[in-house]
Order: structure tokens, then C-alpha cells, then sequence
């Protein structure tokens, strides 16, 4: 049990992430299925739909529990928040390119499709995360 409290002290920030991500990602494909099955509402307008759904749950996860963001002003909150929605619009872009090209374009199931975009943006939004919105200031000595 030791060794397993280490190695999740050790990687903790990236397996909080993909905890995160996981639960984002059901929050994403489950609201996604939902707006297109249950509402017949469009692919692509699912998708941004989903997208404002699952992105405000990772924003609150993200900040507080994957990154554990130490910002108290409302300044810094408010400059972190909108570049954490600014990297999510763009990886929202990469997935509805992804999404259209493949169920549109390829005709493959857009589940299937749905499923293969979201794994492009988990790598992508972690990535962007951690050099872009919550990196952590470098303290000079």
C-alpha cells in the first residue's frame, strides 16, 4: 500500500488529470449522445454544447484539484480562466475538425469519431494546461 501512496504522490498531477479528463470525457460524450439522440440536435452544435459543459467542469476540477492553482486576486483568476478557455476553444476547433472530417467526410460512426477526438484533446488540453494556463512561476533565487 506504501509503494502505492508513493507512486501516486510521485505522479499525482498527471494522474489527477487523467481522473479528470476521464470524468470530463464522460461528461462530454454522455451530454454529446443525449443532444443528438434524445434532441436530434446537429453534430456540430452537440458537440459545442457538450464542449461548454464539459469545459466548466474542468475548469473548476483543473484549478483545484489537477494544477491546484494558488491564485487569489480576482485579476489572476480572471487572466487564468480566460486562457483556460482559450486553449479549450482551441482544442474544441481540433475536435469538431477531427468530428467533421471523420463522420462527414469519412462516414465513420460519429461516436467512433467522437471517442478518437476526444483522446487527441485530452493530450492536447494537458499540455496546454501545463505551459499555458496554470504553469507555475519560477521563483528566482
Amino acid at each position: 500500500m506504501e509503494k502505492f501512496i508513493n507512486l501516486y504522490k510521485k505522479n499525482e498531477e498527471i494522474l489527477n488529470y487523467l481522473i479528470f479528463g476521464v470524468l470530463t470525457t464522460i461528461i462530454s460524450i454522455a451530454s454529446y449522445a443525449i443532444f443528438t439522440n434524445m434532441f436530434n440536435v446537429n453534430i456540430l452544435v452537440s458537440n459545442v454544447l457538450s464542449w461548454i459543459l464539459s469545459v466548466l467542469f474542468a475548469f473548476i476540477t483543473n484549478k483545484l484539484f489537477v494544477f491546484k492553482s494558488k491564485n487569489k486576486s480576482f485579476r489572476d483568476s480572471f487572466i487564468e480562466c480566460f486562457k483556460f478557455y482559450a486553449s479549450r476553444l482551441f482544442s474544441l476547433g481540433v475536435e469538431s475538425l477531427i468530428l467533421y472530417i471523420g463522420a462527414s467526410i469519412l462516414h465513420i460512426n460519429d461516436m467512433i469519431v467522437k471517442i478518437f477526438a476526444q483522446v487527441i484533446v485530452i493530450i492536447l488540453n494537458y499540455i496546454l494546461s501545463k505551459i499555458l494556463v496554470f504553469k507555475k512561476d519560477k521563483k528566482v533565487n
